[in-house]
């Protein structure tokens, strides 16, 4: 089910966070009409700091919603300011329609137990705690019966396949074994809404693609409302239906990664994504023969596919692959249409990135 129809779990509207002596004046009468790059402006000639300017966006039941931006850009101060580890200045942050800023301390905790999991770059576990009690101690804290945490804590260290390291701690652990126990105690209050900021980025390349497949593994299993922080565009390729990429403080696009590298905003957009390669983003339905029609006897393959993934199929099947779309084929691959396609989107962006009054050729 594509990420648009599916129900909002959680709405940004208008966010800001500004850090300054008194930023409130700025809110009374002129948000509804300023422009909010010319009063972000206004800010800093102040000498306010606006962290977060004028942040709007949804994450749908179900959906990976990555954030991301350079350091600095403001991407972990939003992600903390929909939990309100970090008070907004200005906004609301709806969870299932209600306003989170209005919500008391008290609510808000209850909110946090119960709705929220998160997971940071810093695993922050407990060092004299084992595995199974870093894991359960969010569920004591909740008031949940001791049969019930022990239940609940092997299934989450089932799903993220720590078996047989209960009782380590995490000294005894590797950093990808540390980052799944953080994984698991975070999902083991069995969240709502899941909060991830830049989790893998402190583990070597090979675990850091191990967690991501890990990652994924859980997210088809649980199918959780999510979102995650990061500043590598490969990353965010793999695992995001939808994505949002930040500078100083405010969005500069919005859409699903192929959208981002086909079409982007600006420079800035471009540099993020010009080092993917174009048979990761572009799918089986963008490089479509249209001089072909599916044949019965043709192998099928979803419509959504990669082409990376149907580069070995291409090889052995000279006159093509049916493209199928909710069952029904809807045109054929050929290895010309997929050599084409990327020819025209290697000119694309040829075009796109030569000088002003410099023809590419």
């Amino acid at each position: 089910m594509d990420a648009g129809t599916r129900d909002i779990k959680l709405s940004c509207r208008h966010l800001w966070k500004v850090y300054a002596a008194g930023a409130a004046p700025y809110f009374k009468s002129e948000v509804a009409s300023a422009e909010a790059g010319e009063l972000s402006r206004r800010m800093r000639e102040d000498g306010a700091i606006p962290a977060a300017v004028d942040v709007s966006f949804d994450v749908h039941q179900g959906e990976i919603f990555v954030i991301m931006g350079l350091s600095g850009s403001g991407k972990s101060t939003v992600v903390r300011c929909l939990s309100r580890l970090v008070e907004p200045t200005y906004g609301e942050v709806l969870l299932d329609g209600e306003d989170l800023l209005k919500a008391s301390q008290k609510e808000l905790i209850e909110i946090r137990r119960h709705k929220m999991g998160m997971v940071f770059q810093n695993f922050g576990l407990m060092p004299h705690l084992s595995v199974f009690d870093n894991i359960a101690f969010p569920l004591s804290l909740q008031g949940v019966p001791k049969a019930e945490r022990i239940e609940k804590a092997r299934r989450v260290i089932e799903l993220v396949g720590l078996e047989g390291r209960e009782t380590s701690f995490p000294r005894q652990l590797s950093g990808g074994q540390q980052q799944r126990v953080g994984i698991a105690r975070s999902l083991a209050i069995e969240p709502e809404l899941w909060f991830l900021d830049e989790p893998f980025s402190a583990l070597d390349p090979l675990i850091r693609r191990q967690m991501q497949d890990e990652f994924l593994r859980i997210q088809r299993t649980l199918k959780k409302s999510i979102v995650f922080i990061t500043h590598d565009f490969l990353e965010a390729l793999r695992i995001a239906d939808r994505m949002m990429i930040m500078r100083d403080g405010m969005v500069v696009q919005m859409g699903t990664p192929a959208q981002l590298i086909v079409n982007p905003a600006d420079d800035y957009v471009a540099e993020f994504t010009e080092d993917v390669p174009m048979v990761r983003v572009l799918t089986a339905k963008d490089v479509l023969d249209k001089s072909q029609t599916p044949a019965p006897c043709m192998p099928q393959q979803d419509a959504s596919c990669c082409v990376e993934e149907l580069l070995p199929l291409l090889a052995s099947q000279r006159a093509g692959i049916a493209a199928v779309e909710d069952g029904k084929p809807i045109g054929v691959v050929t290895a010309a249409s997929v050599i084409a396609a990327l020819a025209h989107q290697d000119q694309e962006r040829s075009s796109d990135s030569a000088p002003a009054g410099v023809s590419a050729s």
